[in-house]
C-alpha cells in the first residue's frame, strides 16, 4: 500500500489508511450500478432512460453537500462530518436493498448523494491540503479498486443466483464500518494540520499551511474556477457515462455473455485504478500539462476503439485504455486546485469542482440514456468519443488560461 513520504506518527498513518477506505467505500456503488441496472430495470419495469431519476437524485443530494463542504468544513471538524456521511450513505444502500418500490429507491438516492458528496469533498480537501498529488492521486486510486471491485461483486451474486438487493446490502454494510472507523478517531482529524510534504505540492504551494478561507461568492467570480468547472464536468460526466453504459451495449447490443460483459467492465475500472498509482509515481518527472494531455489523446483513441465496433478485442482493448487514460485527470485538478485558485479558495474551489463533477456524472449518463432509448445502444460509442474529443478542446483552453496567468506582467 502507498505509504507517505515522511515518517508519520501512528495516528497519520491511521487517518491516511481511513481516506483510501473511504474512497474504495465511496467508488464501490458506483461500479455496482452498471452491472445492476439490467436487473433494476426488469424488476420495477422500467424503460432505459428511467435510471436517470436515480442518477438525479444521487445528484441532487450530492451537489448539495459538495457545494456546501467549504461553509460546512469552517463549522464541524472532518472526522465528524465523514463520520455522519457514511452514517447516510450506508443507510441510502442499505435501503435500496430493502426498497419495495422504485420512486422510494430514487428518494433514498438523494441521501446516498448528500452523504457520498460531503465524503468526496471532504477527504479531497483534507488531502489536498496537508499532501501532494502523488497522494492525491493514490486517493483516486483506491476509488477505483472500490469502482472495480463493484462489478465484480454484483457479477459474484447475480452468478450465485442472489439478487441485486444483495449487493447492496454488502457494500452498505461495509460502509457502516467506515462510519464507525471515522467516528471513533474524529479527534485526530481535526488535530492533523495542514501541510504540504512532497516536492511537487511545494512548488505549488503559495500560501501558508493554515489556510484562511475565502467566502463562496468571492471564490466564484473566478475565471479559471468556471473553467475548471466545466472540465470537471465533462470529464466525470464521460468516466460515468462508460461506467454505467458499458455492460449493457456489451450485452444487449454486442452479444457478450454477461459473465464475460461484467469481467470487461470491471476492467475499464482497473485502469482507472492502476493507472493512478502508476501516475502517483510519475508525478515531478516530467511536467504535468505533457502528462494530462498525452491522457487526454489516449481517451479519444479508446473511444475510438469502443464507437467504431471492430471487434470485441478492440471493444475490450478500448476499455481498458480509456480506463487507464482517465486516471489522473480528476485526482491532478484536484491537487492542483491549491496553485490554480490560491491557498484561501481551496475549500470552495474543490467545493465547487466536486459538485460539477458530481451534475455531469448525472446528466451525461441520463442524455445517453435517451439517446438509447431512441437509438439503441450503438449510441453509447459515439456519444463516448465525442465526449472525449470535447475534453480535449476543454483542457487546452485551461491550460492556456493558466500559462497566461502564471506570465509576469510588464
Amino acid at each position: 500500500m502507498p505509504t507517505l513520504p515522511s515518517d508519520p506518527p501512528p495516528h497519520r498513518r491511521l487517518l491516511i489508511l481511513l481516506a483510501y477506505v473511504g474512497f474504495v467505500s465511496l467508488g464501490l456503488p458506483d461500479g455496482l450500478l452498471g452491472v445492476a441496472t439490467p436487473s433494476i430495470r426488469r424488476e420495477y419495469g422500467l424503460a432505459p432512460e428511467d435510471i436517470g431519476a436515480l442518477l438525479t437524485a444521487f445528484t441532487a443530494g450530492y451537489l448539495l453537500s459538495s457545494f456546501a463542504s467549504g461553509w460546512m468544513l469552517r463549522r464541524v471538524d472532518v472526522g465528524t462530518l465523514l463520520a455522519a456521511s457514511c452514517l447516510c450513505t450506508a443507510a441510502s444502500l442499505i435501503g435500496y436493498a430493502a426498497s419495495p418500490w422504485w420512486t422510494l429507491m430514487v428518494v433514498l438516492g438523494t441521501l446516498s448523494g448528500l452523504g457520498a458528496g460531503a465524503i468526496d469533498a471532504g477527504l479531497n480537501t483534507w488531502v489536498a491540503t496537508r499532501y501532494g498529488a502523488r497522494t492525491v492521486n493514490w486517493l483516486h486510486g483506491f476509488y477505483g479498486v472500490g469502482a472495480s471491485s463493484g462489478p465484480l461483486v454484483m457479477t459474484a451474486v447475480l452468478a450465485a443466483g442472489q439478487p441485486w438487493r444483495s449487493g447492496y446490502a454488502l457494500v452498505g454494510a461495509a460502509q457502516l464500518a467506515v462510519a464507525l472507523g471515522c467516528a471513533a478517531t474524529r479527534r485526530w482529524w481535526r488535530d492533523e494540520p495542514a501541510r504540504v510534504p512532497d516536492r511537487a505540492a511545494k512548488d505549488a504551494a503559495r500560501a501558508p499551511s493554515s489556510p484562511r478561507w475565502a467566502p463562496a461568492g468571492q471564490t466564484l467570480r473566478l475565471p479559471l474556477l468556471w473553467l475548471s468547472v466545466a472540465l470537471f464536468f465533462l470529464y466525470t460526466g464521460l468516466e460515468a457515462t462508460a461506467g454505467v453504459w458499458a455492460y449493457s451495449m456489451l450485452t444487449e447490443a454486442r452479444g457478450v455473455p454477461p459473465a464475460t460483459a461484467g469481467v470487461w467492465a470491471s476492467l475499464f475500472w482497473v485502469g482507472l485504478t492502476g493507472g493512478r498509482f502508476a501516475f502517483g509515481l510519475l508525478v515531478g518527472r516530467a511536467p504535468l500539462v505533457a502528462l494530462l494531455r498525452a491522457s487526454l489523446l489516449a481517451i479519444v483513441l479508446g473511444t475510438a476503439l469502443i464507437a467504431f465496433d471492430l471487434g470485441g478485442g478492440a471493444t475490450l482493448a478500448g476499455l481498458l485504455l480509456c480506463g487507464l487514460a482517465m486516471a489522473p485527470i480528476f485526482p491532478s485538478f484536484i491537487a492542483t486546485t491549491r496553485a490554480r485558485l490560491g491557498d484561501e479558495h481551496t475549500a470552495n474551489g474543490v467545493g465547487f469542482q466536486v459538485a460539477a463533477s458530481t451534475l455531469g456524472a448525472s446528466l451525461l449518463p441520463t442524455v445517453v440514456g435517451f439517446l438509447v432509448g431512441s437509438i439503441g445502444l450503438d449510441a453509447v460509442g459515439p456519444a463516448l468519443l465525442v465526449g472525449a474529443v470535447l475534453l480535449f478542446g476543454l483542457h487546452e483552453g485551461v491550460a492556456r488560461r493558466e500559462a497566461a496567468a502564471l506570465q509576469p506582467i510588464g
